[in-house]
Formats: structure tokens, C-alpha cells, sequence
């Protein structure tokens, strides 16, 4: 579902107005620190109610404000629209009116795509940050498997309390024994289905990637695997594991294995043409080129958009933040062809950059300088 207009009270350094968004192609052109990416942000906070720069929702109020507000219209039905609204450090959300009570009821109504300088974070960060976009490309078709991991982390939070209560004693009490009996069985049931489910869908993943992968770079058998923290695959393999590391997880003060463990790793394998034999696996972007870790980035997010559309029949809103700079001419151009189909699509640009031989007879393009847009 595309934007038809996003109004920012107090967000960032954007200006307090509304500003039509009813194309499918919109261009932001100006210098750096202009606010182009303030705009992306904002739409992406209404989508989700969160920014994608990992940032507190404090801090994207502008100076000398402590409240601000997002709101966005929906294609063209009046009532429909999303509004998030910060005050006195609380944050309510509404779709067409109505309080949201949790916002995985937001995915499906207006879903979002960035690709943006951060990305990169997936490619050369933590494996904290591996999981979390790959979590995020199977929470956007399934909320199924959204509450299942939300299952799992609340099982595991309450776990990690326990431990944390009883780590200062340095043993482990008889009360935090029958406490762990009983929530492991949930920790494992949890588990075992994020494991499975994440294992189903690298592979899914990596059937997409891979020849994208190659179409740009010309490198082949560029893949994604997943490592499970677990190596176990049965409820009671997977307990016994648990109990048997209770001790060493009383004196971490924290749960040193499951899903929230995990990792996914970037291969190029080898071997033959059939994929039968391979050597063992060795993270590629650990030894890539800079350009071939952005192009990772780049590509990690198409992968995700199509993965969306084969999955729900729908189009998401691609975001893309300076993404065709640090690509060469060539480059570019194949970037562009590969891009997925979306509803709608919000583009920043450097003005010295050649934006308008990207742009459509329909194409809105907004000059942006100090937070504030004008449409050419």
C-alpha cells in the first residue's frame, strides 16, 4: 500500500508540513544533512513504529522538543492512515483511528523496505545484527513466526532473571532447579521451531541470492548458511544440553545457547557444478573487497523484497537511501534492473548525481535544504 502523504511535527530536522507523496517514484535531491534521510526515517517509523538507525524514539525528536508525531495517509481512502504520536515519553500508535495494541499489526498494512549506509551492519557486524535482518525478512510474510520468536524471548528473559538472582550465590539453588524444569520444556518447544523454520528459509534465501549475486558481481556460489546454536534436534537432546550446561550459565548470569545464538554466515563455495561436494564453509565477507561487502548489503535487501512479494502476492514501499553512489556506472545499471517490483518507491540523490536519468514522466522530485521540501 503506497503513501499519499507524510506529515512530521518535531521529527528530526524536517519542517512542520505536509507533503504530497501520490507517485509511484519519488526523488529527494540535496546536500548531505539536508534531512533526505529524516524523510525516509519518518515513513519508515510509520510503517513500524521504530527507526531503522537503531536509535531511541527520544532521540528523534528535534532539538529543544521532547514530543513529536508522525502521520501518513494511505492511497487514497480517507480514513486510512497510520499516526505515531510521542508524548511524555510514551508512544501511541493509530491505523484509521484505532489505538494499536501491538505492532506486528502493522507489518501487513503498509510494509517498508530500506536500503540504507546501515545495512552494512548485516554484512560486517554482529552476528546480533545477521539475525535480526533475517528475522525480519521471515517476521514481514509470517507474524507466525514473529510470535513464535516473541514466545521464545519472553521465555528466555525470564530465564535469564532467574540465573541473574542466583549467579551472585555462585551455586544453584534447589528453588532456581525447578524453576529452569519448568521453563526449559517452553525454551526447547520454542526453539526448535525458530531453528526449523530459519532453517527452511536460508535455503529459500540463498536460492535468491545467489544468482543476484552473481548476475552483479560475476562471482558464483556467493550463498548464506546458518549455524544453529543448537546442534541438537530432538526436545530431549536439546533439554539434556540445557541441564547439563546450567552451571556454566549460572556464572555467565545468562543463557549461553539457543536460537538467540544463532548465526548466518556469507560462503562462496566451491567444488562441483552440482553441489555435491564443497569445502567447508568460510565466512566470504570476512576476506571480501569493500565493494563486494556493499554489494552484499545491497543485495541482501532485494532478496528480502522479492522474498516478500513470492511469499504474500503483495508489493512493498522500497526506501533507498544514497544507495546507487557507491556504485559504479555499470554497476548501477544492473542494480536497477534487478530491483524487485514495488508499490511505491522513495529515492535520495546528491544533486550533482544523475538522477534525472533515472527519473519517469510521473516522478515527483523535492529539492530538500534544511529539512524543508519543495517540489520542482
Amino acid at each position: 500500500m503506497a503513501f499519499t502523504s507524510l506529515r512530521a511535527v518535531s521529527f528530526r530536522n524536517l519542517g512542520d508540513a505536509g507533503t504530497d507523496t501520490g507517485a509511484k517514484d519519488i526523488f529527494l535531491v540535496g546536500e548531505n544533512g539536508q534531512g533526505k534521510t529524516n524523510f525516509i526515517e519518518a515513513l519508515y517509523f510509520a510503517s513500524y513504529g521504530s527507526s531503522f538507525r537503531g536509535v531511541k524514539d527520544s532521540e528523534l525528536a528535534r532539538t529543544g522538543s521532547r514530543d513529536f508525531s508522525v502521520t501518513v495517509k494511505l492511497d487514497d481512502t480517507i480514513n486510512s492512515g497510520i499516526s505515531v504520536i510521542y508524548k511524555d515519553r510514551k508512544k501511541n500508535i493509530f491505523l484509521d483511528g484505532k489505538r494499536v495494541e501491538d505492532r506486528k499489526d502493522l507489518l501487513s498494512v503498509a510494509p517498508c523496505i530500506v536500503f540504507c549506509h546501515e545495512d552494512m551492519e548485516f554484512v560486517t557486524g554482529s552476528p546480533e545484527r545477521r539475525r535480526w535482518f533475517f528475522d525480519q525478512t521471515q517476521s514481514l510474510p509470517d507474524p507466525v513466526y514473529l510470535r513464535d520468536l516473541q514466545n521464545y524471548r519472553k521465555v528466555l528473559k525470564t530465564r535469564n532473571s532467574i540465573l541473574k538472582n542466583d549467579s551472585s550465590r555462585g551455586k544453584l539453588s534447589a528453588e532456581t532447579s525447578a524453576l529452569l524444569d519448568a521453563l526449559d520444556p517452553q525454551l526447547v518447544q520454542y526453539g526448535l521451531e525458530l531453528m526449523r523454520k530459519r532453517q527452511r528459509e536460508v535455503q529459500v534465501f540463498s536460492g535468491i541470492f545467489r544468482p543476484l549475486y552473481c548476475e552483479i558481481s560475476g562471482l558464483d556460489n556467493v550463498a548464506v548458511d546458518y549455524l544453529p546454536s543448537w546442534k541438537e534436534e530432538t526436545a530431549e537432546a536439546v533439554l539434556a544440553v540445557l541441564e547439563s550446561r546450567r552451571v556454566n550459565d549460572l556464572f555467565s548470569g545468562i543463557t549461553m545457547s539457543g536460537p538467540h545464538r544463532d548465526r548466518y554466515i556469507f560462503t562462496r563455495k566451491t567444488g562441483s557444478k552440482d553441489f555435491k561436494e564443497f569445502t567447508e564453509p568460510a565466512d566470504f565477507s570476512a576476506r571480501a573487497s569493500t565493494g563486494q561487502r556493499r554489494l552484499l548489503a545491497l543485495l541482501l535487501r532485494i532478496a528480502q523484497a522479492r522474498i516478500f512479494s513470492e511469499k504474500t502476492g503483495k508489493k512493498a514501499v522500497l526506501l533507498l537511501d544514497d544507495v546507487l553512489l557507491e556504485l559504479d556506472g555499470e554497476k548501477r545499471k544492473k542494480f536497477i534492473a534487478l530491483m524487485p517490483e514495488y508499490d511505491q518507491g522513495f529515492f535520495t540523490f546528491l544533486p550533482e548525481e544523475p538522477y534525472n536519468f533515472y527519473r519517469k514522466n510521473d516522478t515527483m522530485v523535492y529539492f530538500v535544504n534544511s529539512g524543508i521540501l519543495k517540489q520542482e
